[in-house]
């Protein structure tokens, strides 16, 4: 049977990975909701490719547009606009799987309106865990949903754990996750060197192709903090049971250790295809369009502890994990404010952190108990990061 694909930000770099990974088994998937917030042009060629059901764009001036271009082309996509018409979409009853791969904030509500009809979640965006880790996964409990992580470094956690893993570490005999990282393109630059760094050197990852917001992130390694984050909430696991590793060539997305001395890990080419194609066909596997890893091209494998004086982003995201509450929250919104303010040339690179740890000393952290509060927590914090842009004159 066809699996019915919603794929939430079509457009970004794992939106298009994965509609490749579809585009290559017709007769396993097809994409039936297709959602994009400004890259319109590209969603329109994407709907002509794979005539989806619905698309859905951020507001009605671009919903008419698309329509109008996708019409003048033969295609019956039905065009939606709004934040409610991603949820909509997510949460259809024909729908058997989402992507959820909308950046940042944004991408939460829309993942758990799948969440709570029982779907099969690709969980690409970190932020929802990120946000509301207690609220999400036990609504992925409540209402008996399939949560499969996309994120490289998680799918190979995932897929290094055994098939009796149920959320108890203990159990099973891990002993701790190795969370590796490959430092991003200033892991040797020297230190003094990175209040010049500009957002075209930032954005240049050596390994991995990936969108403007998420390569800041990898850059400042504050990726690596959310993702350290994330990784307790999937895994049920404690902060100390997870250790960042450097790891520059990243062809080792993460080790699982076990009590008894072993150590699994899971090797690939850096490709978001492998973690998509992986989950999208679990328990089974298909063909994912990615090279054949050749160790005797590959040599060797380098690995190194992070260097919080260079990345204080990993530090701040771990603390944040360690307290608790609406912390992450907090941490995740100033983070998003500092990234956008950054590319847009407003403030330096190193001042990225600096933005950050002023507003998680600026607002009391308390108890993420309801969404509400979360959401509250996280418009607080961006508007409090807002504030401290003005005091700079930014």
């Amino acid at each position: 049977m066809v699996q019915r694909i919603c794929v939430l930000g079509a457009t970004g770099s794992i939106g298009k990975s994965t509609l490749d990974v579809i585009a290559r088994h017709p007769e396993c998937y097809e994409a039936f909701a297709l959602t994009a917030h400004t890259r319109i042009a590209e969603l329109v060629q994407l709907c002509i490719q794979f005539r989806p059901q619905y698309a859905v764009v951020a507001n009605e001036a671009n919903r008419l547009s698309v329509q109008q271009s996708l019409q003048e082309n033969g295609i019956k996509t039905e065009v939606l606009s709004g934040s409610q018409a991603l949820c909509d979409v997510a949460s259809h009853p024909d729908v058997d799987a989402v992507m959820a791969a909308i950046i940042g904030a944004a991408g939460l509500l829309p993942t758990l309106s799948a969440v709570k009809t029982g779907k099969k979640i690709l969980l690409a965006n970190k932020e929802a865990l990120v946000m509301s880790g207690a609220l999400f996964m036990q609504a992925v409990e409540d209402y008996h949903a399939t949560l499969l992580p996309i994120d490289s470094e998680h799918n190979a956690v995932f897929q290094c754990m055994p098939s009796s893993f149920k959320r108890n570490l203990d159990e099973v005999g891990v002993e701790r996750i190795l969370l590796t990282a490959s430092g991003g393109p200033f892991r040797n630059t020297p230190k003094e060197q990175l209040v010049n760094v500009t957002p075209e050197q930032a954005c240049a990852h050596p390994n991995w192709s990936m969108g403007r917001k998420i390569s800041v992130d990898s850059a400042t390694m504050m990726n690596k903090g959310l993702e350290f984050i994330e990784a307790c909430w999937l895994f049920n696991a404690q902060p100390e049971q997870i250790e960042v590793v450097i790891h520059p060539q990243s062809i080792i997305h993460s080790m699982v250790a076990y009590t008894d001395g072993s150590v699994l890990a899971e090797l690939g080419n850096p490709d978001m295809r492998t973690p998509i194609a992986h989950a999208l066909a679990w328990p089974k596997r298909i063909a994912s369009g990615v090279a054949p890893l050749d160790l005797f091209k590959i040599a060797q494998l380098d690995f190194h502890q992070p260097d919080n004086e260079r990345f204080p982003c990993l530090k701040l995201a771990e603390q944040a994990m360690i307290t608790r509450g609406t912390a992450p929250a907090i941490l995740n919104a100033a983070n998003e404010v500092a990234v956008a303010a950054f590319l847009q040339s407003k403030i330096k690179f190193t001042e990225i952190v600096q933005l950050i740890d002023y507003v998680l000393d600026k607002q009391p952290v308390i108890q993420a108990d309801s969404l509400e509060t979360i959401l509250q927590e996280d418009a607080e914090a961006r508007k409090s990061s807002c504030n401290y842009l003005k005091k700079l004159g930014k």
